[in-house]
């Protein structure tokens, strides 16, 4: 018996794209955007969550930061905001139920050797899956807009800059059993990512959607997703 599932490649989003520009990482430290997936979430007492449910979490200082360092979002809070009631609403499929719902507090080390907080969250309905991650650095969206292609177009989104780009996931086969896993290209995704601070001054928020169906999700309702979840995510305020 076999599976298989779209996912967005280790790697992928802007972090991952601006990864090919050597020079760029080699100057501003720049991370490699992960997304570390949890299907299937557990809490901490060992006992499975519910489909489309998320588990509990505080927030939590990004790696090796101490003192007064800004206190980040967890992943299970990015969950708890992307997995809104009225999300299928949003998504344009009411009345459809979330399949899997999980977080993931993941980091990527800079080249200088910074931990960098790269917590993240994936929802996934029959129609559509959703992820939100945030990315605690110094290095401004504007930068992005020169990196992610011709078709990346710059724009303001809550009052802050953003960048929205096309992206692609891959798909991955497995067998139950462990054997014969196999991957190939996926569907195209669309992306949008948002400055922490209307000053852009480092760091930022990244939604992306892709459907089942493999066809491209229409921008706006990515941008109605983003405008209702960003907001409500934690620190959103006290960064504008």
């Amino acid at each position: 018996m076999a599976d298989e599932f779209d996912a967005l490649p280790k790697g992928a989003g802007a972090w991952g794209q601006a990864v090919t520009a050597v020079v760029l990482v080699a100057a501003l430290g720049l991370g490699l955007w992960a997304y570390g997936e949890t299907v299937g979430q557990t809490s901490s007492s060992g006992s499975a969550q519910r489909a489309g449910t998320c588990s509990d979490g505080e927030p939590e200082k990004a790696p090796r930061e101490t003192g007064n360092a800004p206190r980040r979002a967890s992943g299970a809070q990015l969950c708890k905001a992307l997995n809104r009631p009225d999300l299928a609403e949003l998504l344009g499929t009411p009345g459809e139920l979330p399949k899997t719902a999980g977080g993931s507090d993941g980091s990527v080390k800079s080249a200088g050797g910074k931990e960098i907080a790269t917590p993240s969250a994936r929802v996934e309905f029959e129609t559509y899956t959703v992820t939100l991650s945030a990315t605690y650095n110094q290095l401004p969206v504007a930068l992005f807009a020169a990196l992610l292609g011709e078709d990346a177009r710059e724009r303001t989104v809550l009052s802050r800059p953003a960048v929205l780009y096309s992206d692609r996931t891959i798909s991955i086969s497995f067998r139950l059993d462990g054997s014969d896993a196999s991957s190939g290209p996926g569907v195209p995704a669309r992306a949008l990512i948002v400055a922490r601070d209307a000053k852009d001054s480092g760091g930022s928020f990244e939604v992306t959607l892709w459907r089942a169906d493999g066809a491209v999700p229409d921008d706006s309702v990515l941008l109605r997703v983003a405008e209702k979840v960003l907001p409500t995510v934690p620190g959103w305020a006290a960064e504008g």
